[in-house]
């Protein structure tokens, strides 16, 4: 993707070039064409072609920037052939910078007048950033041939950062990607469907080293969004972002953060209109009750919650996965086995953004974990009157038992992850009904810990 050559300087002697703008691009910059040329300069029928685009983003960060060519006949309106970049390569965001978006045609092309267009995602909608069109001098041009077909690339030029050194590219492997990317898409498209209280006042509890934070921030762009912790991680957001190829200048204004605690949050009643909680309330030493109740005080009636709780019971619930591969090997060694396993081992790291624990500090984060099953956690939840709106679980293909596994129920041995939305209906308490369980349910207890 990242490597294309460059264009010629006489691709567009033989052509006119209108270029339009947003009607707000001067208030609300963005990204502009800086040129948009055809190699060669009069394309024709059966000669490979390239339509390129230079493009400069002008903002710190552009979600989904979407490049996308029209092709009209001699004498018609309406295009005959439409292609978009984002339909066939994926980009999640670019950073500010200068980039060559190109579309190539083996087979050549004809066509009385190309117009190219570029959009991207603000605000969980898709704006309109500017247009360019290239007007061919040849009034006997031949129609447009039937099954026309061509591809399409994007490259990073000048100084800006490659795209394959970008977090969308590297995928699930990198720590930015799992937050700033994934969780931070699952949480306001997938799981709150892009919500207009999205746009309002979002609490992130437990908000750690703030990356989801400032990804749910830049794509809702809401009146303010406040990330609480009482370790302070999120000090290190602006290093975090450089070293993922942004300017610090990307964190904006309406996102703060405070060291503060789940079972005092320092907000008034009805604060907030939206409250997320990304992998915190399993952290949360001597239990998250309180916290639970403190997020539905400050969430006004009818807000949304969105909680995403580490299920102890399952395969990734022990949060000890540097330690050994194998599966459920918390619920099968002996408490003294364990500790001896995770003090004696040198953790094999995962990509943290530069974070590094010691196996002291992962042993106290483990013997404080809440033993979160997804039946006694909606229990809890639907006491407290929240609504459940949409449910996301994720399971295992297959459990191996064990003697030591005996004890567990399957569904909490299968069940690797729970993504839930709650509407918050304390306003007419007792209306969330309880859900009935089978009678063969039973709560285990979490295994006894040094």
């Amino acid at each position: 993707m990242d490597d294309l050559p460059a264009g010629g300087p006489s691709a567009a002697s033989s052509k006119a070039v209108r270029y339009t703008a947003a009607p707000d691009a001067v208030a609300d910059p963005r990204m502009h064409i800086e040129s948009f040329t055809s190699l060669p300069a009069t394309p024709l029928a059966g000669q490979a072609c390239v339509l390129e685009l230079l493009l400069h983003v002008d903002e710190a960060l552009v979600f989904a920037p979407d490049v996308g060519i029209e092709l009209f006949d001699a004498g018609c309106e309406q295009p005959t052939y439409r292609s978009n970049l984002l339909a066939q390569v994926h980009v999640g965001w670019l950073p500010r910078g200068r980039y060559r978006a190109r579309w190539l045609c083996a087979d050549g092309m004809v066509a009385q007048r190309v117009r190219a267009s570029v959009h991207c995602q603000r605000a969980m909608h898709e704006v309109f950033i500017a247009a360019a069109e290239l007007q061919f001098a040849d009034p006997g041009i031949a129609a447009l041939s039937a099954g026309l077909q061509g591809h399409w690339q994007i490259a990073a030029i000048d100084n800006t950062p490659a795209l394959d050194q970008l977090s969308w590219h590297r995928g699930h492997a990198d720590w930015f990607f799992r937050h700033f990317d994934h969780a931070a898409s699952v949480i306001t498209d997938y799981m709150l469907g892009n919500s207009s209280l999205l746009r309002g006042r979002v609490l992130d509890v437990g908000c750690g080293d703030g990356i989801t934070a400032l990804g749910v921030a830049l794509r809702c762009q809401p009146e303010q969004l406040i990330g609480i912790d009482p370790f302070g991680g999120f000090a290190r957001l602006p290093e975090i972002v450089r070293s993922n190829g942004l300017s610090a200048d990307v964190i904006p204004d309406a996102l703060r953060f405070m060291a503060a605690d789940a079972n005092r949050l320092p907000f008034a009643d009805d604060s907030f209109d939206v409250v997320l909680s990304w992998g915190s309330l399993e952290h949360i030493a001597g239990g998250y009750q309180q916290a639970l109740r403190e997020m539905r005080r400050v969430l006004r009636p009818d807000g949304l919650l969105f909680v995403h709780p580490g299920l102890y019971y399952s395969n990734f619930g022990h949060h000890l996965g540097e330690f050994s591969s194998e599966p459920h090997f918390h619920l099968k060694k002996t408490p003294e086995a364990l500790r001896e396993l995770v003090l004696g081992t040198t953790p094999d790291y995962i990509d943290r953004s530069g974070e590094f624990a010691s196996p002291a500090q992962y042993w106290q984060w483990y013997q404080e974990l809440n033993p979160i099953s997804v039946a006694g956690f909606e229990q809890e939840l639907r006491a407290l009157d929240f609504e459940p709106w949409r449910v996301a679980i994720r399971s295992e293909d297959r459990i191996e038992y064990s003697p030591e596994l005996l004890p567990y129920p399957m569904q909490d041995l299968a069940t690797l992850e729970l993504y839930l939305s709650c509407f918050n209906r304390k306003h007419h308490p007792g209306s969330v009904p309880q859900a009935r369980l089978p009678d063969n349910v039973e709560n285990f207890p979490k295994p006894t810990t040094l």
